[in-house]
Order: structure tokens, then C-alpha cells, then sequence
């Protein structure tokens, strides 16, 4: 299993912030391993919402299909997504501590059955892509690291 973790604090409200985070079409725009979101289900973030997140791959490029398994606004949701290959699992939190607005992304990316065997290099491989999104978090909240 590959994890990464990154908090932001941002100036925006926990309310914006998190309604902000929960529409994943806004993907795409901080998260430079997106190419494009297409929402299925619900209109934004909600507890029925699904979207299609199509990500860069060393081959062609993957759709992954991300349900809203959790939902609790204004404080986090989760997004769990399934392929043959792996399963993605995100989670994001919103709290205000001290009057700041601070936002958690965790996430938890899974080799499927005997690829397993793999997740060292998929350790290695998800820092780097996750560095690289927590920066375009930043910058998307305007905030900094917390």
C-alpha cells in the first residue's frame, strides 16, 4: 500500500474549503496528474455523488470511477475508487483550529491481488505524485503547508 498525507491551511472557510474539495471536478485544477473530471452522479460534492477522474499513466490514460462512501459537510468526506489494478482511497478532512481553516488529504493507493508484490515501487512512485498535487493543493487554497 502507498500513502500520502499532506495538510494545507488556507485562509478560506472550513464551509468553502470544504465545498471546494468535495466537488472533485475541481481535480483537474490542482492535481497535475488529472487530465479531466466528469461528474456521473449528484451536481457537486454530496453523498451520491460519482465522477469519473481520468489520470496520466505511463500508458494510455486511466478512467477511475470515485463513489462517495462517506459524507459529512462541513467536516470530510471519502472517495473510494476500484479498477482491476488497484483501488484508490481518499480522505479529506476540514477542521479550524485556533481560527484557521486547516485541510487533510489522505490518500491510500492499493495494488489489487498479486500485484501486491509491487507496492515498494509503488511507494516510491506515489510520493512523487503526491508531492507534486500537494503543491497544486497549496496554490488551489491559497494556503500553505500546515
Amino acid at each position: 500500500m502507498a500513502r500520502y498525507v499532506t495538510r494545507v491551511r488556507t485562509p478560506m472557510s472550513a464551509e468553502k474549503a470544504f465545498a471546494y474539495m468535495a466537488d472533485l471536478r475541481h481535480f483537474a485544477e490542482w492535481d497535475p496528474g488529472v487530465r479531466g473530471v466528469v461528474q456521473i452522479e449528484g451536481d457537486g460534492g454530496g453523498p451520491e455523488a460519482v465522477f469519473d477522474v481520468t489520470v496520466a499513466t505511463l500508458g494510455p490514460d486511466l478512467t477511475l470511477r470515485y463513489e462517495t462512501t462517506e459524507y459529512d459537510a462541513p467536516h470530510g468526506f471519502r472517495v473510494v475508487a476500484k479498477s482491476a489494478w488497484f483501488t484508490s482511497d481518499d480522505r479529506i478532512e476540514v477542521e479550524t483550529k485556533r481560527g484557521k481553516t486547516i485541510v487533510t488529504y489522505d490518500a491510500e493507493l492499493r495494488l489489487n491481488g498479486p500485484l501486491g508484490l509491487f507496492d515498494l515501487g509503488l511507494r516510491l512512485v506515489f510520493g512523487w505524485i503526491g508531492d507534486r498535487a500537494a503543491a497544486g493543493l497549496r496554490k488551489a487554497l491559497g494556503g500553505v503547508e500546515a
